[in-house]
């Protein structure tokens, strides 16, 4: 087994190992963000027991790396939304409350970060452990297929970017799925009134209806009344007059 300084100076090694991810929850539990996706800052620093200073000076220094391991800094809409969507469901309110910025790590780039930290128990111990599986375990598939274990690696980076790509697609759909919501819900509203305006229409015609009928009622009487009178009329002798 290498030395495990040997991972702190070699980006290739590092590289070779970054798929590794399952190791971090052989040495102590990482817990993350709502998304199952993230982590913040303050929460890396806490599972390598270090200062979160600690973590922004090893950001600044290999920020590229670190990146490319989908490590990310929020800033303006992008943050807003985040906060919104998945820091406001983070249990007990554990996670920072930047003004302008957020730094967000996968799980990826926390093993990136257990590969760079030097003054930390916790990032040794996964270093030792990261090579203990790479000597008994990953060296040699290697030996005997090289291009399969290779191939296993580019598979896990693709479905953590996959994943990723999910969380950020809920993300931006959640507040246009509340959007349809509102509107549906005013559309309700709406049908609701003209149900209301309908049924108030039917009470009119049905007492419009109700007149009507009671009208041709009264004129059919008065026409039967009219008859009546013809008939009697009719039947009466005619005055006789005349000189005398």
């Amino acid at each position: 087994m290498p030395p495990e300084s040997v991972l702190l100076e070699s980006r290739a090694l590092r590289d070779s190992l970054a798929a590794r991810t399952n190791v971090l929850g052989k040495v102590k539990v990482l817990s993350m963000l709502p998304d199952g996706l993230h982590v913040t800052t303050r929460m890396v620093a806490g599972y390598f027991e270090v200062g979160e200073d600690v973590i922004r000076q090893l950001v600044a220094r290999h920020r590229t790396e670190l990146s490319s391991n989908g490590m990310a800094t929020l800033r303006g809409a992008d943050l807003r939304r985040f906060k919104q969507d998945i820091l406001s469901r983070h249990p007990g309110g554990g996670y920072p409350q930047p003004r302008s910025n957020l730094g967000i790590f996968t799980r990826r780039a926390v093993l990136n970060v257990a590969m760079l930290l030097r003054d930390s128990p916790v990032a040794r111990e996964v270093r030792r452990y990261l090579l203990d599986v790479e000597e008994n375990h990953g060296t040699p598939r290697t030996r005997t297929n090289p291009s399969q274990d290779r191939s296993l690696e580019a598979r896990v980076t693709v479905v953590e970017s996959c994943l990723a790509d999910v969380g950020a697609a809920l993300r931006d759909l959640g507040p246009v799925l509340r959007r349809t919501s509102d509107r549906l819900d005013r559309i309700d509203e709406r049908l609701d009134m003209m149900d209301r305006r309908i049924a108030v229409m039917d009470r009119r015609l049905d007492n419009t209806n109700e007149v009507v009928c009671a009208m041709s009622e009264r004129m059919a009487g008065m026409d039967i009344r009219l008859r009546q009178l013809q008939q009697e009329t009719a039947g009466c002798p005619r005055p006789r007059g005349g000189r005398r």
